[in-house]
């Protein structure tokens, strides 16, 4: 087996930007998504414009409602506990890989609320039957949990919605206004659902290298073991999916072949994209005072960034309502002609 090729980490952030496709690509927001496995998405405008970036020209926040709206994207909750949207097929593998780990710990939240076994399947019937005529709002759901005598309030809706997501009755589907409407029936079958999830982690590798095996655990939220000997089958050079690298000494993955790419220039990315929230050590391309500017006070919300070769540099932000310009809130000085791309690139922002 032929040693690693080393990387400086210059040359693995302009990798990584590649690989992101956070420039655009040719294709249609559902195959971006396909490619990246799931991206999260608990803060819906922003992985609106995280599916947009990296869609074909042209593509707007409309086009990608409309993948929603023809059924080729949905929203659920996923790893961690968190929102992801993925496709319905990639939504089953994920949830097989998990559901196992992530569904006890959602019930102990809806008992620690009150919720017995009793009331969460009265929720499910009443679920089921007010999505059997199709998508409703959320607000609808929670209204008919209500007449039927299933308090709300305190986080108990939010958990149950969680729990039936879970248990694959419902997702957040077609839109309404901007407004995500949730949607029920069956998820598509996984028959196979071990060489499914391998297939999807070198997937998440390839769309994400150079990472870290380790990345894709913390990502998935499964154990390390069973995540690095998938990763290690798909290296395997029988296979070659993916090849090994070393950056700066640490062991990483990209796609097989993956070549060095050139400067990436400035690119914004919007908050809690993948870029960022993609890897669990950011270590690569964020200083600890760029991190503390992009999640202020580590309050869990991840503001958009500004990367210069692959490096974030600062944050921006849309004003109140999407009029007027961008504001920009560097981390520290860069040169005047950056400074200049950077004012350029956010009057030419198009996705409000």
């Amino acid at each position: 087996m032929a040693a690693p090729r080393s990387l400086t980490a210059a040359q693995a952030r302009r990798m990584r930007i590649a690989a992101q496709e956070v420039r655009g690509s040719q294709r249609a927001p559902a195959d971006a998504v396909r490619r990246m496995v799931a991206m999260q998405g608990q803060d819906l405008p922003q992985v609106l414009r995280a599916i947009a970036i990296r869609s074909a020209p042209g593509t707007g926040l409309a086009e990608v409602r409309a993948a929603f709206d023809a059924g080729e994207l949905v929203r659920s909750w996923a790893m961690r506990g968190t929102l992801f949207v993925a496709t319905p097929d990639d939504l089953a593998v994920l949830h097989a890989a998990t559901v196992d780990r992530l569904r006890p710990q959602e019930w102990r939240m809806c008992a620690s609320r009150g919720i017995d076994a009793p009331t969460a399947d009265a929720a499910v019937a009443v679920l089921r039957e007010v999505l059997a005529p199709g998508p409703v709002a959320r607000r609808a759901l929670l209204a008919a949990w209500e007449a039927a005598g299933i308090a709300t309030g305190g986080g108990r809706g939010y958990h149950l919605l969680a729990l039936s997501a879970y248990d694959g009755l419902v997702r957040f589907g077609p839109f309404e206004g901007a407004e995500q409407l949730l949607v029920g029936g069956p998820p598509p079958e996984v028959r196979e659902p071990a060489a499914a999830l391998d297939e999807a982690l070198a997937r998440w590798a390839a769309a994400r290298g150079p990472a870290r095996a380790d990345d894709a655990a913390w990502w998935t939220g499964l154990p390390k073991r069973p995540v690095r000997a998938a990763l290690e089958r798909a290296s395997d050079p029988d296979r070659r999916v993916l090849d090994r690298v070393l950056v700066e000494g640490v062991e990483m993955l990209v796609a097989a072949g993956a070549a060095e790419a050139p400067r990436s220039g400035v690119v914004l990315v919007p908050g809690f994209d993948e870029w960022l929230l993609g890897y669990g050590d950011r270590s690569l391309a964020v200083s600890g005072a760029a991190m503390q500017a992009i999640v202020p006070g580590g309050n869990g919300v991840f503001r958009p960034v500004v990367l210069v070769d692959g490096v974030a540099v600062g944050t921006w932000r849309l004003p109140a309502g999407g009029r007027g310009e961008p504001v920009l809130e560097l981390v520290a000085p860069v040169p005047p002609r950056t400074l200049a791309a950077i004012e350029a690139a956010l009057r030419r922002w198009p996705h409000r």
